[in-house]
């Protein structure tokens, strides 16, 4: 691990703007997630801004140090990126002062015993989801981090899409009226790997190994479900291997263990009622490869990652269903676009700039290890609603 030299202010006069560097361990960066979005276009981004402009005018700049089990992967990347220090020793990392915060990127299997070891070291942490592979162990993790005063953040990412930025903003300004329903579509076709290669890693498709869409997709639902419309108080979900054959990295064929698609159901708090598809066996004929529709007493809106279209209670056609009569109807012409009225960052981004910023201030942070175990509750009941072949109610979580 190379030596750190902190950065020097950019202007020397009495004016200046006060900065601060916060050394940022960065676990699991050679992966696809951990380098494009939390990397490249995160951390390396706001380094290359200058960093965060703070409310009191100071700004908090950031030093990334690359943690991993290759060395000679990590000293390419540290060379591709100008950046000073990388290592293969995740103890030594810890037991550093220089490093404050400790970002985790591993895959599930490895995230746990990697979050014990940054909260016994005292570091702060944000990390990606789900935070554990049980919600026993989620919850335990997140009593610790309480019990030793470490402040926590989980990656929402998907809460800061446009598409669900513009449609937070329709729910904050009574747009719908009573919220009925919500439907969601995500997925598209993950190539099995024969005859063209997989586009996503073949532990995705194995239980021992941590893979499965619930346990990837249902903590994502979690925190939209929860932070935009209520929490989730029931479940019941169906679990599908639509495809065991497949062929890994190697061109090796093995037998998938985990589900490819989950079709849930959600009662949430206040009575909305959710439905989601998460599949990785659908041919996408939508917008974009996740949609939601949202129906309301006053509105409607279909949003994805970026777009979102309304439809008002006074523009709603009257649809008579006539089967014996072709409808010419265009229905796609009663929809209007909502503006894009402003400039919306990367999510990941915009979610490292709120936790760094929030983590300067001292000032609490909502979407904590707490809510990362929540995500993996439902996870957790979604698997048991599947075996059961029943609604599982989801308990209250707390730290105490």
């Amino acid at each position: 691990m190379s030596e750190t030299t902190t950065l020097a202010p950019a202007h020397t006069d009495a004016t200046a703007p006060a900065v601060r560097e916060v050394g940022i361990i960065m676990n699991g960066v050679s992966g696809r997630m951990g380098y494009r979005q939390h990397l490249v276009r995160s951390i390396l981004a706001i380094r290359d801004q200058g960093g965060i402009e703070l409310p009191d005018g100071s700004k908090l700049t950031v030093k990334p140090l690359l943690v991993g089990r290759s060395e000679a992967k990590l000293a390419e990347l540290a060379a591709r990126h100008g950046i000073d220090d990388y290592t293969t020793d995740l103890d030594a990392a810890l037991a550093d002062p220089r490093w404050e915060i400790y970002a985790d990127f591993l895959v599930t299997k490895a995230r746990a015993a990697a979050l014990r070891k940054a909260i016994a070291a005292g570091k702060t942490i944000y990390t990606e989801k789900p935070t554990a592979e049980s919600v026993d162990e989620a919850l335990e993790l997140a009593k610790l981090a309480a019990a030793a005063g470490v402040k926590t953040g989980v990656v929402h990412d998907k809460l800061y899409l446009p598409g669900l930025q513009k449609l937070r903003r329709l729910i904050e300004s009574g747009f719908f009226g009573r919220i009925l329903s919500v439907r969601g579509e995500f997925g598209y076709w993950v190539f099995e790997g024969d005859w063209q290669a997989a586009q996503r890693p073949s532990w995705n498709y194995r239980t021992e190994d941590g893979g499965g869409i619930i346990v990837d997709m249902f903590p994502h639902w979690n925190y939209l479900l929860e932070n935009l419309f209520g929490g989730v108080q029931s479940v019941y979900a169906q679990a599908s291997v639509h495809i065991a054959d497949r062929w890994d990295e190697r061109g090796e064929h093995y037998t998938a263990t985990a589900e490819d698609a989950a079709y849930g159901i959600f009662e949430l708090a206040g009575g909305v009622v959710a439905q989601i598809n998460s599949s990785w066996t659908v041919r996408v004929d939508r917008d974009e490869l996740v949609q939601f529709q949202v129906d309301g007493t006053h509105g409607s809106a279909v949003v994805g990652l970026f777009g979102a279209k309304i439809q008002h209670r006074n523009q709603t056609p009257k649809p008579v269903w006539n089967p014996d009569l072709a409808d010419e109807h265009d229905y796609d012409a009663d929809w209007a676009q909502v503006p894009t009225n402003e400039i919306f960052l990367n999510g990941f981004r915009q979610q490292w700039e709120e936790f760094l910023t929030s983590y300067a201030l001292g000032t609490d942070y909502p979407f904590d290890l707490l809510a990362g175990a929540r995500g993996v509750l439902l996870a957790e009941a979604g698997l048991q609603s599947a075996r059961e072949g029943r609604k599982v109610e989801l308990p209250e979580l707390a730290l105490d």
